[in-house]
């Protein structure tokens, strides 16, 4: 994949992420630990290609909990989006004093587990039965999820953020500054 930045969504992009969240989720709702969210409505990162074109979308929260990874979307994977929205994230919490960046993904995803685990973040709870409560707000979820595995559980995966809201030391991973409306993370390809 050539070079693109990392940015907060602008009114240019929502529908290209939205169009990701459709493609991802089957629209702009997910379930995480017993909550619904609506996608459109959480603040959100994208990674913007040279051509201007939406390459990938980070949406999360925060609150005295630490930043909470909703939902994130590459269009095409190991290209380094997902690393770049995820590093952006962490600075993003970093900056706002938060102790720790959070997600939650779901027993079957074997690939995210190794995404998240090889960029420092640990397995912290797993909720069993979460994903069979889930089909009760979101009937699609399917019964069987990646690789033919069972799709029952959430699993917690955390980032704990270092001493003075320092990002760990990842060298494998480029840190950057918080990410605000108007700035930009240009990553070479």
């Amino acid at each position: 994949m050539g070079g693109f930045e990392v940015r907060a969504v602008g009114p240019a992009e929502r529908a290209a992420v939205d169009a990701l969240h459709e493609r991802e989720w089957g629209g702009p709702y997910v379930i995480a630990h017993d909550t619904r969210y609506d996608l459109r409505t959480l603040p959100t990162l994208v990674a913007v290609d040279g051509a201007g074109v939406v390459v990938g979308a980070l949406a999360h929260r925060a609150n005295a909990d630490g930043l909470e990874v909703v939902s994130v979307v590459a269009a095409v994977p190991g290209g380094g989006v997902g690393t770049a929205l995820l590093s952006a994230a962490t600075a993003t919490a970093a900056a706002a004093g938060l102790a720790r960046v959070w997600l939650i993904t779901t027993n079957d995803n074997l690939r995210a587990l190794r995404f998240y685990q090889r960029r420092g973040m640990r397995l912290v709870r797993v909720d069993r039965g979460a994903v069979d409560r889930a089909r009760l707000l979101k009937p699609e979820i399917p019964l069987v999820g990646e690789d033919g595995i069972p799709l029952h559980d959430e699993m917690v995966l955390e980032l704990r953020i270092g001493a003075a809201g320092q990002p760990p030391d990842m060298s494998a991973t480029p840190w950057i500054s918080a990410v605000a409306p108007g700035d930009l993370l240009r990553v070479a390809g």
